[in-house]
């Protein structure tokens, strides 16, 4: 596979993805009306470490013993839970879920321009073109006014987000290749939630805090299981087999699949614009992927050589 394809796999895996982290925005939407940001990520980050450690002993497998191995972890934590997950939070306190998701669709633009900065991928000029289709795609979507709404603040915050995701995904390239993904998502977990534990210990004193409402658990469990545990143990897979830009496309889906999901199951009409916006978005997808463009470079040479 050149490094310019995406697995067939990893493009089902993708959608799977996108599923999972849009219902993040929905989850947090839900918690944050009763928790603050900093006891909300730590919530999510300790269930989910407890579902995926109850996997590994179910499964028998070991947590690795190496002391570099779980430095790669700690920053990983730090990249790709601890830092996005306290931005969103924060941001979506200040902003509709809908924009944080939007803003959040920048990631897979500062994941090409980092990857080619540290010489983890080449800069490909069908890159960059698909990853700025794909923004204008999202910003179809939902119409760019909805961008000019005043939650400056906010963006700022999801688009800190954005760029932490960027070098979650260049360090988890460079550092975790050949670890199995349910392995780089327990140590993952696990730092960001002693991590999280004296964060939010020294923010929130979170045993002052009135008790929840079932909702809110239901959310944090929703958040941890679904969009924490499982979604990294398929992150981590995309991004050993077909690399960090392209697990990072992911956000570029989001928008797209929570219209869907609107559409199906909440009946929610869907517009021309949207559609529009969808179709421009799955173009992009083709134009990273580059096996269509290359078919039909191939087709043209056929022909011009009749």
């Amino acid at each position: 596979m050149s490094e310019l394809e995406i697995d067939r796999r990893d493009l089902v895996l993708l959608g799977i993805l996108s599923i999972l982290w849009g219902g993040s925005f929905f989850f947090v939407g839900v918690a944050v009306n009763e928790l603050p940001a900093c006891t909300i990520v730590f919530g999510r980050v300790a269930i989910a470490a407890l579902l995926i450690l109850s996997v590994l002993a179910f499964l028998r497998m070991r947590l690795p013993a190496d002391a570099r191995l779980w430095f790669s972890f700690f920053v990983m934590s730090l990249l790709n839970n601890v830092a996005p997950f306290l931005l969103i939070t924060l941001g979506q306190k200040q902003m509709p879920s809908g924009l944080a998701s939007i803003i959040n669709a920048t990631t897979p633009l500062f994941t090409v321009l980092i990857m080619a900065a540290f010489g983890e991928e080449r800069l490909i000029v069908s890159k960059v073109l698909g990853v700025l289709v794909g923004l204008i795609g999202v910003a179809i979507l939902y119409g760019a006014g909805k961008f000019l709404t005043g939650h400056s603040s906010g963006i700022v915050l999801c688009l800190g987000a954005a760029l932490s995701y960027g070098f979650a995904g260049f360090w988890g390239r460079r550092t975790l290749s050949g670890i199995p993904p349910i392995t780089s998502t327990a140590g993952q977990l696990m730092c960001s939630s002693v991590i999280m534990a004296f964060v939010a210990s020294f923010v929130d004193h979170p045993w002052q805090l009135p008790m929840p409402s079932e909702s809110t658990w239901l959310a944090l469990i929703g958040l941890a299981a679904f969009s924490t545990a499982l979604a990294y143990v398929i992150f981590f897979q995309i991004l050993l087999r077909s690399g960090g830009t392209t697990v990072m496309l992911v956000t570029l889906l989001i928008p797209v699949t929570a219209i869907y999901l609107g559409h199906v199951f909440l009946g929610e009409p869907v517009n021309a614009r949207e559609i529009i916006g969808a179709i421009t978005i799955g173009s992009a997808l083709i134009i990273v992927d580059g096996r269509a463009l290359r078919w039909i470079q191939a087709q043209a040479d056929i022909g011009r050589s009749r």
